[in-house]
């Protein structure tokens, strides 16, 4: 259906691909992954022909229709959630738009005479609607949008009054609505919780046509994908299976190049030596020459590419005490939507909660009950002592300063810190070399989210409450952020969308539901096993 063949491309100086070829097939579930800035959205921009190779070719076989879904969705306003919904989703939407002008054309006095025209192209157009399923159009989009977490009042709300997440969730439902030959879905769960998550999963799963997917949920491109293509160096390298196959390939792939260029360099340096000792002797001129010949013929191994990936050993918290936060009876209400009502929650020393809900359950307003960001309307919130307490919030990114450095941000936190060792910090968060002269201002959120990650954990608190830590963050930087957690010696509350993230390093669920708050006294992978799902509101 799609095919790379020997395509180049670069960007100004930067080289992105050369020689590079690729192919999806009908039915195939392909993830694309590769470093930041290694041109995978680039792979969507030729296919869509939004831009074009400098060599080679990108061909889209004949009458397939493809979808794309990037995080630029554009404005969006005057029309339902629903209605916007509706009218970006390709040729059913088209044909909509010229059923309507038919149906006006109709009842024009004016057109009479072109009556018998408009009614044989009206039922063109109608049987064209029809096979599209263009008549159970608005209850699909309904149900998508449901599956992305819109509830049945906010589909008929103005989409313009949405936040910048919640339009991607209409720009997504709008693709997924096309039901086009291909899908190209370009980090789609970036703006989704869990139980959305796990909706878009069982979606794609059925999906029947062909799909490329960039995503930093390493989970999702375990269970879906069927070929990985990685992105690495200029190349495109096609691995048959799924993430976890990818990258037990690449290191078996790595360590027999490693091997091979060992080997020569060895066989050079051999060769090499023979040549130094023995060049200025007549005698074995010859044998010298007959060397010289061999290596200049040799195709010489590229020396091993090795991923940079920076690692930080974490300073350990200063102890709490053994009762971190207390609530009892808390009741909080927003206007006439009561969130909490006579809510208790106990957190202990060295407890890792992580907090589960439907949409609307209450976990932020949890999260920033125990953090002091918010105060109950009724009811108790009691810190323990020798409390040094960290939040991460989405709004924490709004507190960076925008003409400020990376560097300079996180300077401002720790004045007394070398800067050799904030470099070092910062490069384990993904800002290497002159990144970290970056103006925080032209930062994408995921940039911003590492920033405030960085300054917070250079000198850790003992008790951290994060709020969706891992928004934006690539599958390596959650690794890491993974590993250094693995090792605090501190308190955790934390809301995740990751299923890594909660499987690594829960050992506490709380579940908010309607009717009450259920504590569980293991980690996220016993409680999935204990109520026979992934997430609240998610079917068994």
């Amino acid at each position: 259906m799609i095919r790379l063949d020997s395509v180049d491309k670069r960007h100004g100086s930067q080289i992105l691909y050369l020689d590079a070829s690729m192919s999806v097939f009908r039915g195939e579930k392909v993830g694309l992954v590769g470093p930041n800035g290694s041109g995978k959205t680039t792979i969507f921009r030729l296919i869509t022909r939004q831009e074009a190779p400098d060599a080679g070719t990108v061909v889209v076989d004949r009458g397939v229709s493809v979808g794309y879904f990037s995080q630029d969705v554009g404005e969006m306003a005057g029309r339902s959630v629903v209605e916007e919904t509706i009218a970006g989703a390709g040729e059913v939407a088209d044909v909509a738009r010229e059923l309507a002008a038919l149906e006006a054309a109709m009842a024009d006095p004016a057109r009479a005479d072109e009556l018998d025209a408009i009614l044989a192209r009206f039922g063109d157009v109608q049987a064209r609607y029809d096979e599209l399923g263009g008549y159970s159009l608005d209850a699909r989009a309904r149900e998508i949008l449901a599956g992305l977490g819109f509830s049945e009042g906010r589909m008929d709300d103005d989409v313009g009054a949405l936040s910048g997440g919640w339009k991607m969730r209409v720009a997504l439902a709008r693709i997924l609505l096309m039901r086009p030959d291909a899908l190209l879905l370009d980090e789609p769960t970036n703006h989704l919780d869990i139980e959305s998550i796990l909706w878009l999963e069982g979606f794609l799963r059925a999906f029947e046509g062909a799909l490329i997917l960039t995503s930093h949920d390493r989970e999702l491109l375990n269970r879906l994908v069927t070929k990985i293509v990685e992105i690495d160096g200029g190349e495109l390298t096609t691995y048959t299976g799924n993430y976890d196959f990818y990258e037990e390939q690449r290191a078996i792939a790595a360590r027999q190049h490693e091997a091979q260029f060992a080997r020569q360099e060895a066989m050079l340096a051999k060769e090499r030596a023979f040549i130094d000792r023995f060049k200025a002797r007549a005698s074995h001129a010859a044998q010298v020459q007959s060397r010289v010949k061999k290596l200049d013929k040799i195709d010489k191994i590229e020396p091993p590419r090795r991923r940079r990936v920076i690692e930080f050993e974490f300073r350990q918290p200063p102890r709490s005490g053994d009762d971190v936060a207390v609530l009892e009876g808390v009741r909080k209400a927003y206007g006439d939507m009561v969130v909490h009502d006579g809510l208790d929650f106990h957190v202990r020393r060295l407890e890792r909660w992580c907090v589960m809900g439907v949409n609307g359950a209450g976990k932020s307003t949890l999260l920033k009950l125990v953090a002091g960001a918010v105060e109950p309307d009724d009811g108790t919130v009691r810190r323990g002592a020798s409390l040094k307490l960290g939040y991460f919030a989405q709004h924490a990114m709004e507190l960076l300063r925008p003409d400020e450095t990376v560097l300079g941000a996180v300077e401002r936190e720790h004045p007394k810190a070398s800067g050799g060792s904030l470099r070092t910090l910062l490069g384990a968060f993904g800002f290497s070399g002159d990144d970290v002269d970056k103006p925080c201002r032209i930062l994408s959120g995921g940039e911003k989210a590492r920033v405030v990650l960085a300054q917070m954990l250079y000198d850790p608190p003992n008790f951290l409450v994060l709020d969706e830590p891992t928004n934006h963050l690539d599958i390596e930087t959650k690794e890491m952020l993974v590993a250094a957690l693995s090792g605090f010696e501190g308190t955790l509350l934390f809301v995740s969308h990751d299923r890594q993230f909660l499987r690594a390093l829960s050992n506490r669920v709380l579940e908010l539901t309607p009717e009450g708050a259920h504590a569980y006294g293991d980690g996220y992978a016993e409680y999935v096993g204990r109520v026979g799902r992934e997430a609240p509101g998610v079917r068994a």
